[in-house]
């Protein structure tokens, strides 16, 4: 039997779901997972009959209640510790830029939604979007320039890689002009075989649940 649930929606278009899921999977909690198809929107009747703020990802364990996709990850690294760096200085660095993509980048979110079965390569630059690419590039580049890759902080796969994986899979979406350093961390991430998982059961999901907004973006 397991010890709780973990409410997501839909795996082709849905990042926070990802982020939830991918902290989640990491700390190896028994979980049944949930998935709602979205309908266009995060807070939709079906999703509000599940989490309490009507939005995703939403996850119960152990008593617990979590429907913030960062307390998410916290309390994932209450389980494992390892999902934040052991050092300091680099956990506190992780936790930062984990936060920044939690708080920002909506010129990003908004010109380039994550579609996991799409190819919009050239679309979606808006300044906005340009603007929030170049930072995202900065801070990856700095963290991998600090602690040797693949992964942002070193050889694990961390919640600050959770937190910019859908950034990966919006890039490999939209094709944005991105550097070799960007390629190589966007590459090591997408063979995550967590990552691979996502993928293929997003692949998978039924015709019917795809919505025009996102299949065919303005």
């Amino acid at each position: 039997m397991t010890r709780g649930r973990l409410v997501i929606g839909t795996k082709r278009y849905s990042s926070w779901s990802l982020r939830g899921w991918l902290a989640v999977r990491l700390a190896g909690l028994d979980v049944e997972e949930v998935l709602i198809p979205l309908a266009g929107g995060g807070n939709t009747a079906a999703i509000r009959d599940h989490s309490p703020n009507g939005m995703v990802p939403y996850l119960e364990h152990d008593g617990a209640r979590i429907w913030e996709s960062l307390a998410i990850a916290e309390y994932c690294a209450e389980i494992a510790p390892l999902l934040w760096p052991a050092d300091r200085p680099a956990r506190a660095h992780a936790r930062a830029i984990a936060s920044e993509m939690h708080a920002g980048f909506r010129g990003l979110r908004m010109a380039m939604p994550m579609n996991l079965g799409r190819d919009f390569s050239g679309r979606g630059r808006t300044p906005e979007a340009l603007a929030d690419i170049a930072r995202i590039e900065g801070i990856w580049a700095e963290a991998l320039a600090l602690h040797g890759g693949p992964f942002l902080f070193g050889a694990r796969f961390t919640l600050a890689d959770a937190m910019y994986a859908p950034v990966v899979t919006r890039f490999l979406t939209w094709r944005p002009e991105v550097s070799a350093i960007s390629r190589g961390y966007m590459q090591a991430v997408r063979g995550h075989p967590l990552m691979e998982r996502w993928y293929a059961e997003a692949a998978a999901e039924p015709a019917d649940w795809l919505l025009p907004k996102y299949e065919d973006p303005a």
